[in-house]
């Protein structure tokens, strides 16, 4: 199995790759994995969802001679309805241990290293989503578990039934929702956050402006010229912003070529550079957004 100790500690790389942006071709999405691979990536984040099922055959497919030099997760909850057009959400136990016998088949493994609830709300059926993980975990199915949500109602319930290994969550300099009561709540556990959305779905790096969570376009434009400004990429900024976090462990990010694998691995190396007082004067510029909902 991958080099990581039980999920009481559960160390992570500072950076993985998030798989959802994978073209559906194989081959295409081959020279990716290898690209990152290579550049020092060993932490891969897909989900059942991605393309039906498409990404996680494709990447068990690639990575099958280094399984156990990776660290691979995936996501469940989203169950595909009978017209293959539309999902349901379905935290039930019973789809749970039946969608990762699946996901294993297609990723070509007899275990994750990390399984993660897809979503979630207040009212769903906790305490047997947690039983179904615990399950696994007693099968050797899984190494441990996490959830994705951004939800603090829900992170505060999770944390007080069975705190997972991790929980995964957008934060950016657009979105910093997280700073005012999770990170605080996090940090002093042993649970820690993996980041998505770091790039604000690339309108930070290179992609056009628009609004943003409460943040209006304009307002959007004049934080991308902020972290313009530095002698640093905005890859490295970006980076660097998320990972000093406390709470934070690793940066789960997208790529769609093997140009933005190598862009990516630069930011890394040039992001080491950043001192912490740079980014707390650029945070300081800027009053952050604050949960509105599900609190």
């Amino acid at each position: 199995m991958s080099e990581i100790e039980n999920d009481s500690v559960f160390p992570l790389p500072k950076r993985g790759l998030g798989c959802m942006s994978l073209p559906e071709s194989y081959f295409d999405a081959e020279k990716i994995i290898h690209a990152a691979i290579d550049s020092g990536i060993n932490l891969f984040d897909t989900a059942d969802l991605y393309q039906k099922g498409q990404n996680e055959k494709n990447i068990g497919r690639a990575i099958q001679s280094k399984r156990t030099q990776l660290i691979l997760a995936s996501k469940v909850g989203n169950e595909w309805n009978a017209d293959g057009i539309a999902w349901s959400w379905n935290p039930r136990k019973e789809y749970i241990l039946k969608a990762v016998e699946e996901s294993l088949r297609r990723l070509r493994t007899d275990y994750l290293d990390l399984y993660q609830l897809h979503g979630g709300t207040i009212e769903d059926p906790w305490e047997e989503s947690l039983e179904a993980f615990d399950i696994l975990k007693s099968q050797g199915k899984i190494r441990a578990f996490g959830i994705s949500s951004i939800r603090p109602n829900v992170i505060r319930k999770v944390m007080a039934m069975n705190p997972p290994a991790t929980i995964m969550m957008q934060y950016s300099p657009l979105d910093r929702r997280p700073e005012e009561e999770i990170f605080p709540l996090l940090e002093k556990t042993s649970t820690r956050v993996l980041v998505r959305g770091a790039f604000a779905k690339g309108m930070l790096i290179d992609k056009p402006v628009s609004d943003f969570l409460d943040f209006p376009s304009e307002k959007v434009a004049e934080i991308k010229a902020e972290i313009r400004k530095f002698e640093f990429s905005p890859e490295a900024v970006l980076i660097r912003f998320g990972l000093i976090e406390k709470a934070v462990s690793s940066l789960i990010i997208g790529a769609s070529s093997v140009e933005q694998i190598a862009k990516l691995q630069k930011g890394i190396e040039e992001s080491e550079k950043i001192t912490v007082a740079l980014i707390h004067e650029m945070k300081s510029k800027f009053t952050p957004n604050r949960y509105q909902d599900h609190r």
